[in-house]
């Protein structure tokens, strides 16, 4: 596990600075050097001494890291065990076919396949839960709201509609929802290039893909703001990219609060705890 793949559990599971140290036997200066990044190349012996402490806690929780049987190299990028089949079950894992995919091969894969393609690979989807879906359908609804109050140029989408992220032919994925405000970008068959505003609904088998993989993507291609939206944890994570506050300090947001949204200058606030209110006897 890496140093960036810890800071976003440590946020994902609120653990303490004086937690990490106790389970590692790391010292607190030391935990604190790490996270922050003041120290840019720890000690092996520190990494290995972290990781094991992550390891178990995640164990300990159910929650099974994907990386752990990695080197760092493919850790970075998710890379999985090999199995026999092209896919492996869950939103986050990776297609073990290593041949390069096309958004040709994507547009003909057999009908209802549920894939994203991220840098020429494959990744499973997992059909969405009923929580998943209610939540995407309440903030798709306050985004047309606003929209049409406003007069607005803007455009909300709910998946699955296929977004061409890279503008060629080795990406293409499907947010949970999304904002687009350049209408030059909309075509009949999919959106080509960034969204303004895309958010992703986690589930336990996406964390890795939505918190990682697309992260990074998206921050890369253009994304202005990227929200995580957390239904069991009931967290909001809020990544205003634009404003160059670095790709691993998001504000954390629960589900009793009102949310601005960056790319409408808050203007648009979505009110998580009227949403809580929706799907709290899903929870």
């Amino acid at each position: 596990m890496t140093i960036d793949d810890m800071i976003i559990k440590k946020k994902q599971y609120g653990l303490s600075y004086d937690y990490i140290s106790e389970k590692s036997g790391v010292p607190v200066s030391t935990v604190q050097k790490v996270f922050s990044k003041t120290t840019p190349t720890p000690r092996r012996e520190t990494l290995e001494a972290l990781n094991k402490a992550f390891n178990e806690y995640l164990n300990s929780n159910g929650d099974i890291y994907l990386g752990q049987e990695e080197d760092e190299e493919n850790a970075e990028i998710g890379m999985v065990r090999e199995s026999e089949t092209e896919y492996n079950s869950g939103t986050s894992a990776l297609a073990v076919d290593q041949s390069e995919k096309t958004v040709g091969d994507y547009m003909n894969l057999p009908e209802g396949t549920r894939v994203e393609l991220i840098d020429g690979r494959f990744y499973d989807m997992a059909a969405p839960t009923t929580i998943h879906q209610k939540i995407s359908s309440l903030i798709n609804t306050e985004f047309e709201i606003f929209v049409k109050t406003n007069n607005g140029k803007c455009v909300p989408f709910v998946a699955p509609t296929d977004v061409q992220l890279d503008r060629d032919d080795k990406t293409m994925v499907q947010p949970d929802v999304m904002v687009v405000c350049d209408r030059n970008k909309i075509t009949k068959a999919r959106i080509v290039g960034a969204p303004d505003l895309v958010i992703e609904i986690l589930s336990e088998s996406n964390w890795y893909t939505d918190i990682v993989i697309k992260h990074r993507k998206y921050k890369e291609a253009g994304v202005r703001e990227y929200w995580v939206v957390m239904p069991e944890k009931q967290v909001v994570l809020v990544y205003n990219f634009d404003k160059k506050s670095g790709t691993l300090d998001p504000i954390e947001y629960t589900f009793k609060d009102k949310i601005p949204v960056g790319i409408w200058d808050g203007k648009c606030k979505v009110d998580f705890n009227e949403i809580y209110e929706n799907v709290s006897f899903l929870l």
